[in-house]
């Protein structure tokens, strides 16, 4: 068990760091500058830069100012932490003759990652309120309302899903939506709205512009990590990526098929086209790259809303919609509409 944890942490840690290498790159080139280029310059990429940052983090000093709550202080970062990484023990990343590659492959998965995503939040608020700071607490503040707003608006995307599948294991989830017509079996077709409504909140989820009001430099100065440096301030910084690194597997998952081939039932089997039908676990990759791509795309492109705007748009606007499209499936999931696997 320890083995498999080990198989599944070490490489979103060096995800993370190379996330963030990569996120500079893109913006660079979307904003036409070059981004780091000398820190290991291999063809003009700077390959070593994400491994300078973490190393400049973690032998910075680790400054607890005098007015916080120490033990909260440096318990703050690790809640954060915790609940980002252990929700990858439910993450299915493909299936093979003796059953889901996956560490947990538990019925109530997406009731289980609820669950361990919600409790993330804890860790801003403690951040901040620890901190002893009013910048910090009110960043925790508004980091906190967002967080729970956008939650609902979630969980009601999944309930769609869950409606359209009939089951809450994720690996299920993926199967039926598996069939003859490719890419047309996904239930971001059915689910359309549910679909845009849960990346969106999965955006704001995880404090990414333009939904960054709890980091706003411009007000708040940083939100409330502002008192944390060195190691402490890497672990939140590791918590948020490794929660963007999740929500784009999620997405890839609950809507667009996981590891399934989006050719799949339209090509044959046998060679390159074979190839290109079969499932695997590539092209749950790809298609989280994709969204990954996207929150650096947000960022590039959107400036910050108002904090007025952020909440208007998740309680007047996501539920709403949420609440609709429910009713369609279940109309649609009463009427055999969805078609499991054929």
């Amino acid at each position: 068990m320890l083995v498999k944890i080990l198989v599944i942490m070490l490489p979103i840690i060096i995800a993370v760091a190379f996330y963030t290498l990569f996120e500079r790159k893109i913006i660079g080139w979307m904003h036409v500058r070059q981004g780091p280029q000398y820190v290991g310059g291999v063809f003009g990429i700077g390959v070593i830069q994400a491994f300078a940052d973490v190393f400049k983090m973690l032998f910075k000093e680790l400054i607890t100012p005098d007015k916080a709550s120490p033990f909260l202080y440096r318990l703050a970062p690790l809640i954060a932490l915790a609940p980002a990484l252990a929700a990858w023990a439910l993450i299915p990343f493909g299936e093979n003759d003796t059953g889901p590659l996956v560490l947990s492959d538990i019925n109530a998965g997406i009731l289980m990652l609820l669950a361990l995503t919600s409790m993330g939040v804890y860790g801003i608020i403690l951040g901040g309120w620890a901190s002893n700071s009013k910048y910090a607490v009110m960043g925790a503040l508004r980091a906190a309302s967002q967080v729970i707003s956008y939650e609902i608006a979630m969980g009601f995307a999944l309930v769609g899903v869950l409606v359209a599948a009939g089951s809450m294991n994720l690996t299920e989830i993926v199967n039926a939506q598996s069939g003859n017509s490719g890419f047309l079996e996904w239930f971001f077709i059915p689910l359309f709205p549910l679909f845009i409504v849960y990346f969106i909140s999965g955006t704001a989820e995880t404090n990414r512009a333009p939904f960054d009001v709890a980091e706003g430099e411009s007000e708040i100065v940083a939100g409330f990590h502002v008192e944390y440096s060195g190691s402490a301030f890497a672990i939140f910084f590791l918590a948020e990526y490794a929660n963007m690194i999740l929500v784009s597997f999620l997405t890839a998952l609950l809507f667009l098929g996981g590891w399934l081939s989006p050719f799949q039932g339209w090509l044959g089997t046998e060679g390159v086209a074979g190839l290109l039908a079969a499932p695997g676990i590539h092209w749950l990759f790809l298609k989280a790259l994709f969204f990954a791509f996207c929150f650096v795309w947000f960022r590039a492109s959107f400036p910050r809303y108002r904090y007025d705007q952020i909440m208007r748009l998740g309680w007047k606007v996501f539920i709403p919609i949420t609440i609709a499209w429910i009713f369609v499936a279940a109309v649609a999931a009463y009427n055999n509409w969805f078609v499991l696997g054929a």
